[in-house]
């Protein structure tokens, strides 16, 4: 299994329920895994690879759609990607806000959403 992977990619969004995260915006992480088998596929060339810069661009143009909630982004991500990979096995999302609106707490807060898909 060969897993390609896009981690701490950071953007500044627009996703939250209260308003102020809708205004001013937040900072997010977002970490993507794909896993597949490599076994039927030769790997000498871009087109034959499951390529990371296909999956960066799905996953900024979904960054830079509003949503209220992270799970919505994580679960459009990976109906995008598994579109245009179906050889993905597995696929994997993580969401992470950076400011969350919550009174004195300190650290990130996210979500990971995963799925696997059977030949």
């Amino acid at each position: 299994m060969l897993s390609v992977q896009l981690l701490d990619l950071s953007f500044h969004a627009f996703h939250g329920v209260y308003e102020g995260e809708t205004k001013v915006g937040n900072e997010f992480l977002v970490d993507v895994v794909v896993k597949y088998d490599e076994g039927r596929i030769k790997l000498d060339s871009l087109q034959s690879i499951i390529n990371y810069e296909d999956i960066y661009e799905i996953v900024n143009k979904r960054m830079a759609i509003p949503s209220p909630l992270l799970e919505e982004v994580a679960e459009t991500i990976i109906l995008k990607v598994r579109h245009k990979y179906s050889t993905i096995r597995e696929i994997s999302v993580s969401i992470f806000k950076m400011q969350a609106p919550i009174e004195r707490f300190r650290g990130k807060v996210g979500i990971t959403l995963q799925k696997n898909f059977e030949e």
